[in-house]
């Protein structure tokens, strides 16, 4: 059976692989199946527990704070509520959905999807079902909303007495069971229960689903994939417009997420305003240098990195460079992955907002900076989905063409 590589392009023949292999792509060297540690049936199970758990998770107590006598409770979307409240309905949309409303989606659908894999039920929307959950994984983000809870937290219990509720203790175990469930799906078996591969034979013209990676004839570009429902593209259609287009808006917003103010606290009638660098440097104060570091490495260096590297990607293409190719699919394919948790710092606000809230002591509230830098996080993260990392190799054969 054979499959077209999602990012260099290359056929590979492909079979299951057996016990801890790998199977890599012979040009890029792009993991195309790994068969150690991966099973539907543990990723049900991972999958069903999270979903369950996220439901008390967002309706249960999740932290609980105490100020002379005072105390104030939260729950999952309490901070978003109170985000939106204060009028920053762009960045509450943002982590409602992404912290809130995708992750009940995706991992439902997932559940779903896999319990009809299991008992060999093949609906016609299973493959289409399956595609949007795998778009939704970078979207969905409960192992990210829940270390910003706990930088949150973290900064709380600098100065106040804390606890955490039953919502918490549902949602870190929630959290930790999405990021098992991403570690055990077996993503190609899945897709070759839905509907397997197909065979090439020699000369004939193909191409390569762009989002399951199965080959067609050529002649069925436009059409839709028989297995997963999109439209069949040879590449993905302007990928490259699009991607700059994204990345250059992500860049004119870092300024101002990073010049002006992510929160503004109320301490005794004097504002105090924190931007992202001001939010390291307390924590290095207080003594949580790796906190400090996470929120460094996830909401300044990240971010930066992810846009340079998107700039990289794009000149490769123009100028048909066809150096160090290799390393450019890999940074592309570490920019696609570590893209979502440079949110960390947004639900950082949304998780200590509501807890700062005792009239005439102290308030704390999100900031212009903050939806700034939520709005750099979505671009970046559009932009390296939206690029087809197959563009810098085809462009790289091009010039060795006389």
């Amino acid at each position: 059976m054979t499959i077209g590589c999602p990012e260099c392009g290359a056929l590979a023949e492909m079979s299951a692989p057996a016990g801890r292999t790998l199977a890599r792509c012979r040009v890029c060297h792009y993991p195309l199946e790994r068969a150690s540690g991966r099973s539907v049936g543990a990723a049900l199970a991972c999958s069903l527990t999270t979903f369950a758990l996220l439901l008390p998770a967002n309706f249960s107590p999740l932290m609980t704070v105490h100020l002379l006598g005072a105390e104030r409770s939260a729950v999952l979307g309490s901070g978003i509520v109170a985000i939106w409240r204060e009028q920053f309905e762009l960045l509450a949309v943002i982590l409602g959905l992404t912290g809130v409303v995708l992750p009940i989606l995706r991992f439902g659908a997932l559940s779903i999807v896999l319990a009809a894999v299991l008992r060999a039920w093949r609906p016609r929307w299973l493959g289409r079902c399956y595609r949007w959950t795998i778009w939704l994984d970078a979207w969905a983000m409960p192992d990210v909303f829940l270390i910003g809870c706990f930088v949150g937290y973290s900064r709380v219990t600098q100065e106040l007495t804390g606890s955490i509720d039953a919502g918490g203790y549902c949602f870190i175990v929630a959290a930790f069971m999405s990021m098992l469930t991403r570690a055990t799906l077996d993503r190609r078996t899945v897709w070759r229960a839905i509907a397997p591969e197909r065979g090439v034979t020699p000369g004939e013209r193909v191409l390569s689903c762009t989002a399951c990676d199965l080959i067609a004839p050529v002649e069925h570009e436009g059409r839709p994939c028989p297995r997963c429902g999109l439209k069949l593209r040879k590449r993905k259609p302007d990928a490259l417009s699009r991607a700059t287009a994204l990345s250059v808006a992500g860049f004119v917003l870092a300024f101002p997420a990073n010049l002006y103010p992510m929160t503004t606290s109320v301490e005794l009638g004097h504002d105090i305003s924190h931007r992202i660098f001001d939010g390291v440097t307390e924590l290095f104060k207080a003594g949580l240098w790796p906190l400090g570091i996470l929120i460094f490495c996830t909401s300044i260096a990240i971010p930066f990195v992810k846009l340079a590297g998107m700039g990289w990607f794009v000149v490769s293409v123009l100028r048909r460079s066809n150096r160090h190719l290799r390393a450019k699919t890999f940074l592309y394919r570490l920019i696609d992955e570590l893209g979502r948790w440079s949110n960390v710092d947004v639900f950082t606000i949304a998780a200590f907002v509501p807890l700062i809230q005792f009239d005439g002591l102290a308030s704390s509230r999100a900031a212009d900076g903050a939806t700034a830098f939520a709005l750099v996080v979505v671009l970046t993260m559009a932009a390296s989905r939206a690029f087809d990392p197959r563009l810098m190799w085809d462009a790289a054969r091009q010039r060795r063409r006389p």
